[in-house]
């Protein structure tokens, strides 16, 4: 297969009290790998089997849906896995602090507004920050869809994501969505958005 499912740097466990392992373990290993698979399949046969996940979103309205959707779910929770950590949570230092403070004002008013983008997103979807033409910022996006993608309202280079379809968060806090935005904080992985950050700025 042209993508493989991307084994996970932790524990299922790992993120507890705030993702709890089964919600964890059930994301990756049906829904992640469900994308995948059916990314796969959709892209089977095609020439776009052999181009980098970034290139097929560059025109991905010209694709058919299957590939839109089931590219933007492995990707997306590619990312989503990545900018998690067990030692997460704190806040940013240096040059992403200086990003974030120059196009928000502070760190606390950027989360506060990252907070409002996931919670305000109608139905499923994700919340991204995006380095996008030098400068960060938020949106959210419905479904499966990315900032890399052609129809994306925002585009640029996503550095962080956060995942508010229901199968993220459902099992440990049901419709408490807010509740689960919250408490992600606590293991959102800095490092690992900054090095995107710089990836971004290249």
């Amino acid at each position: 297969m042209s993508f493989q499912l991307p084994t996970l740097k932790y524990d299922y466990k790992a993120l507890e009290p705030y993702i709890d392992a089964m919600t964890m373990e059930v994301h990756h290993l049906k829904h992640h790998a469900a994308y995948t698979n059916n990314f796969n399949a959709a892209l089977e046969g095609s020439t776009l089997a052999s181009l980098p996940v970034e290139e097929i979103f560059k025109d991905v309205s010209k694709h058919p849906v299957a590939i839109r959707n089931n590219g933007g779910g492995f990707y997306n929770h590619s990312l989503f896995w990545d900018i998690m950590s067990p030692n997460g949570g704190g806040e940013p230092t240096g040059e992403l602090l200086k990003a974030i403070q120059k196009s928000f004002g502070s760190f606390s008013e950027f989360k506060e507004k990252f907070s409002a983008a996931a919670t305000g997103r109608f139905g499923s979807g994700w919340a991204w920050l995006v380095l996008s033409n030098g400068e960060l910022k938020i949106y959210s996006s419905p479904n499966q869809d990315n900032p890399l993608m052609d129809i994306s309202e925002v585009k640029g280079y996503p550095i962080l994501n956060l995942d508010v379809w229901e199968h993220a968060y459902y099992l440990k806090y049901q419709n408490r969505r807010p509740e689960y935005i919250q408490n992600w904080w606590n293991v959102v992985d800095w490092s690992a958005v900054e090095k995107k950050f710089f990836d971004g700025l290249k």
